[in-house]
């Protein structure tokens, strides 16, 4: 699969390697990393490899493949930070802060204190606590598989 980046773009510039993330995976349909500013520990971002701004925008051919990966990394998320849910959701323009489409994952629990759709965000407690997260994902993937 071709892929078409913008240097622009902060997401390209993770998915080129010029910006370091904690990654939970990449292939060639797509690449996760944990957020920055996580609701929960676990939040993940899935991104298609293609720039694209918007879900609209990404072709026909790779909404299947773009989406199995947001689907294995919905699971893994779910397994890897002992979840009782996630909750799975992309915004389209408004609200979204980087434009180039990507997907949230965010573990849920009963009780969590997710309320609607503002909801306070954290940071990790250090590079530690992030690689840390970042790993029991990655593990989970790999326990999917």
């Amino acid at each position: 699969m071709e892929r078409q980046d913008r240097p622009e773009c902060l997401f390209c510039q993770v998915i080129t390697g010029e910006v370091a993330v904690h990654l939970v995976l990449q292939d060639e349909a797509a690449v996760a990393f944990l957020d920055h500013r996580p609701l929960f520990p676990g939040h993940v971002l899935v991104v298609p490899r293609t720039h694209v701004e918007t879900l609209t925008d990404l072709p026909e051919d790779l909404v299947g493949p773009f989406f199995e990966r947001v689907r294995e990394v919905t699971a893994a998320v779910e397994a890897g930070m002992a979840a009782a849910g996630s909750f799975v959701a992309a915004n389209n323009r408004i609200s979204q802060s980087v434009p180039h489409l990507h997907v949230h994952v965010v573990p849920r629990n009963r009780k969590d204190g997710l309320r609607g759709f503002f909801w306070p965000r954290t940071r990790y407690g250090g590079d530690a606590q992030a690689a840390d997260t970042a790993a029991r994902i990655r593990e989970a993937l790999r326990s999917e598989s």
